[in-house]
């Protein structure tokens, strides 16, 4: 049954039951005046006339003519109005007393119809008192009626009263508390569905409607998981030290690199002031001093490096501050909701930029040098005084500075034509290692000479040929050769040894300089990089092992270095055997 069928039958109930008590109680009433009217219309009129009578009787008996028509004509009426039982008796016998006294009056008779009269008074004066006291019972049996029906149309009122609205209101209490839970983010509080009425209807719709809304939050909540995940994955694998921080100076997400720099766990920064956070770091300090610049001035300065220090050596990070603004639709305009705060890791670059400052005070030097010697040297020439024998040793001394300007020079083009892509151009064809070693050793005899130093060559009889350009190779070998003169100290020992293993063959360049440190074997093979040494010589232009790793790996082959501080460094490169 529909809930407005419910009240329809409520209200219409209530209306008959307010009917039928009306229609009852009109009822009561006019059979009470039916009633009242009898009782005054009979039995009062019968009292009525013999009140009458009795008059005629008093007149009669002070001038007896008198009072006996009007006696007569009371009794006449009265004997027209006998209404209760004996009430005849008494009429007839006051009829047949008259008609003796009218024969014979006498106060005999004439008291005897006194007495009759009074009779007939009182048979309708104790009708009219009995009629009264029925009219009385009637009354209240017709009050209780009423009251009866009025007591059961007002429980009746009542239980529709208290069980239609609640009815009504019922079911918008269960639907309000199933609103405020999917209000709460909470779709699993549904409406019972406990009747077929409009409720009935509107809790089987919201119900689907939570099933769908849980549907849609689940799918939609997989998706920003996934979004977030994904968001979170890529802040937290960023090589670059990130910080958010809101309009209110609150650190809202810090990435592990960010972390790891302000040297606090991920759980201390997030959700914490980051001025109180300051007042116990100093590196956030320094972030928050760079926050502080007004956003048009920071725009026109350069971004600021930040030296800190990591396992012994000093790191540069560069600073980036952005500012994040978002459109406030409710209050139609742009506003501030925080600043990104990012700290990227420019040590790679501030250290190649030092290598190339270094290289290019190193070229200058280097350069100078040689050209200087040549200037002095050509001044000695043109001294006709000068003997022979001199002229030719200044001579082959400028050979030597302008082979050294040749050399620097063409590690400078073979730097540039690897820069600009190039490639290096290979002569690959079957070649004796050998004979490429001995070309090699004879270049720089006059060096190991000028040293004191003793070369020692351990070339096996079989060593096979190898499949190697014989010019980069040769220059690999003269590079190496070099750097091992350069370091040695005078009077020692430089050994050259080959062996074949595996199909390829080892070359190996054996000094006893100072050695190199374990942190710098892999740093010395990269371009500009410099090792001081024990001396503070920082060597040539930092190319050469560049350039030679370059050469040997294009064509198969590997070179690298061992070597311990104070035990000399022994450089090894291997090439393909020629098959």
């Amino acid at each position: 049954m529909s809930l407005k069928t419910k009240i329809t039958l409520a209200f219409l109930t209530m209306l008959l039951l307010l009917v039928g008590v009306s229609a009852y109680t009109l009822y009561s009433l006019n059979r009470l005046d039916r009633s009242s009217r009898n009782v005054l219309q009979d039995n009062f009129y019968s009292v009525n006339l013999g009140q009458q009578m009795l008059r005629a009787l008093d007149r009669m008996a002070a001038a007896p003519p008198a009072g006996l028509p009007q006696f007569r004509a009371a009794l006449t009426r009265e004997a027209g109005n006998i209404t209760e039982p004996g009430e005849r008796e008494v009429v007839d016998s006051l009829t047949a007393t008259l008609a003796a006294y009218e024969r014979n009056p006498g106060p005999a008779l004439a008291g005897r119809l006194r007495g009759q009269t009074y009779r007939m008074i009182e048979v309708n004066t104790q009708a009219l008192t009995r009629k009264n006291e029925a009219a009385n019972r009637a009354a209240t049996q017709q009050s209780r009626y009423v009251l009866a029906m009025l007591t059961f149309a007002l429980l009746v009122s009542l239980m529709f009263v208290l069980s239609v609205p609640e009815a009504a209101v019922s079911g918008l209490r269960k639907l309000s508390a199933s609103i405020d839970n999917a209000a709460r983010q909470d779709f699993s509080a549904s409406v019972p569905t406990e009747s077929h009425d409009e409720f009935g209807a509107v809790a089987r719709s919201f119900n689907r409607l939570l099933v769908q809304l849980q549907d849609y939050r689940a799918s939609t909540l997989a998706q920003l998981l996934a979004e977030r995940n994904r968001a979170a994955s890529i802040v937290n694998n960023l090589d670059e030290g990130l910080v958010l921080i809101d309009e209110h100076r609150r650190v809202l997400l810090a990435n592990p690199v960010a972390a790891q720099l302000l040297a606090l766990p991920v759980e201390r920064l997030v959700g914490r002031p980051a001025d109180e956070l300051a007042q116990e770091n100093d590196l956030l300090r320094e972030l928050l001093r760079h926050l502080d610049v007004p956003a048009a001035r920071r725009a026109q300065e350069a971004a600021p490096l930040l030296t800190l220090a990591q396992n012994g050596e000093e790191v540069y990070y560069r600073l980036a501050i952005n500012d994040v603004v978002s459109f406030n639709q409710a209050l139609d305009k742009m506003e501030f909701v925080g600043s990104i705060l990012t700290l990227r890791n420019v040590s790679d670059f501030k250290r190649l930029d030092q290598a190339k400052s270094n290289f290019l005070a190193t070229v200058s030097h280097e350069l100078k040098t040689p050209l200087s010697s040549i200037n002095i040297n050509l001044r000695l020439l043109q001294d006709e005084r000068l003997p022979a024998e001199e002229r030719q040793r200044v001579a082959a001394s400028i050979r030597q500075e302008v082979q050294r300007l040749q050399r620097m020079v063409g590690e400078l083009l073979d730097v540039a034509r690897l820069d600009a892509g190039a490639g290096i151009q290979l002569d690959l064809r079957p070649t004796d290692l050998a004979e490429v070693v001995r070309f090699a050793t004879a270049t720089v005899r006059a060096q190991l000479d000028d040293k004191r130093i003793r070369l020692a060559l351990e070339l096996p009889a079989t060593l096979p040929a190898v499949r190697a350009d014989v010019e980069k190779t040769t220059w690999v070998l003269i590079n190496l050769l070099a750097n091992a003169i350069r370091y040695s100290p005078p009077e020692e020992f430089l050994t050259v040894r080959a062996d074949a293993t595996g199909g390829v063959v080892q070359v190996s360049v054996q000094d006893r300089g100072p050695g190199i440190a374990a942190e710098h074997h892999d740093r010395i093979f990269q371009r500009f990089a410099q090792v001081p040494g024990p001396a503070g010589y920082r060597g040539g232009s930092g190319l050469g092992l560049s350039i030679a790793r370059e050469f040997i790996t294009t064509q198969g082959g590997r070179l690298w270095v061992e070597s311990e501080l104070g035990a000399g460094s022994t450089f090894h490169f291997t090439l393909p055997a020629a098959s």
